[in-house]
């Protein structure tokens, strides 16, 4: 483990200066390029990680998929050489839908899932609709657990873990007739159901803030219970009840979002993965790419410099 001393980190350049901050915490600096709206190929995304300091990139998996041996090979030799790793892929199995819908999209699954653990990618993740206009609570938990167990059960068998997200903003839960699962004592009892040790949290300060959650229940969890971690801010002057979900801000900018709370709860638990900025922030898209991934590592290196 390297010093605690964040700011020696973030005033380092390359390599050095990436291994210092991200490793003090003990987390994994995930560079996502669709969620800062910049359009990038797998290689793209591997060389912006390691020019800008980030630890972790998404994991395409359809193009990894497709990779002869041999190419493949040579994409993960780069990526050692560059100490870049993998930090999610996506979950391409519709099950917020039908039951045909479901069957279809489940039936390539297995051959997706064995191109991610070919390449050695550990977690997919995915998000839940935080509400219904047909389905009732109970019926959409029963549907979700069964369709979420059959897709941790593909995953488990390649040594693969699944986080699932709880989506908060009283602005969506609120839409529709009926609600779902929305904050993470309701995610329990999802993951509980589904019954897979294979299964976790995509925590997301934005989801954890608007849900009314605290430190407290971070610490509730163990460090194998969370999958992954996403990292925003929220808007000044908007009432909790009325954020809405595509207008947040970058990692610690206007201190809305207890930043030393939620990071601080995750390094005591001892987690160890990755941690992303989904802004969803219409300034960031405008930006060039460069632009966009100085100021994103910017942001990631101000709020883990609050945790001390």
């Amino acid at each position: 483990m390297h010093t605690r001393r964040v700011f020696v980190g973030a005033a380092m350049t390359g390599l050095a200066g990436r291994m210092a901050l991200a490793r003090s915490h003990g987390m994994l600096l995930h560079l996502s390029c669709g969620a800062l709206g910049i359009k990038a190929s797998q290689t793209e995304a591997i060389d912006y990680a390691a020019k800008y300091g980030f630890d972790a990139v998404d994991a395409d998996g359809r193009y990894l998929g497709g990779l002869s041996d041999s190419d493949l090979q040579r994409l993960i030799d780069d990526m050692k050489s560059k100490k870049i790793e993998w930090a999610i892929a996506g979950l391409p199995v519709d099950f917020r839908k039908d039951d045909s819908a479901f069957s279809n999209s489940f039936t390539t699954f297995p051959a997706y899932v064995t191109g991610l653990q070919r390449a050695g990618v550990k977690r997919v993740t995915t998000w839940l609709t935080p509400m219904s206009a047909d389905t009732t609570y109970i019926q959409n938990f029963r549907r979700h657990s069964k369709r979420l167990r059959d897709v941790a059960k593909v995953l488990d068998d390649h040594g693969l873990r699944l986080g699932l997200e709880y989506v908060g903003p009283k602005t969506l839960w609120s839409a529709q007739r009926y609600q779902f699962v929305h904050t993470m004592a309701e995610m329990k009892d999802l993951i509980g159901e589904i019954a897979l040790s294979n299964v976790g949290f995509v925590l997301d300060s934005w989801h954890w803030h608007m849900s009314g959650e605290s430190k407290k229940d971070i610490l509730s969890l163990s460090a194998k219970q969370v999958i992954s971690v996403d990292l925003n801010d929220a808007p000044l002057g908007i009432p909790l009840d009325q954020q809405i979900d595509s207008k947040r801000e970058l990692p610690a900018a206007t201190g809305v979002i207890n930043v030393h709370d939620f990071l601080g709860a995750l390094e005591k638990i001892g987690y160890d993965g990755p941690v992303r900025a989904e802004p969803f922030n219409e300034a960031v898209r405008r930006m060039t790419p460069d632009e966009a991934l100085r100021t994103t590592k910017a942001a990631l290196d101000k709020a883990f410099a609050a945790i001390g």
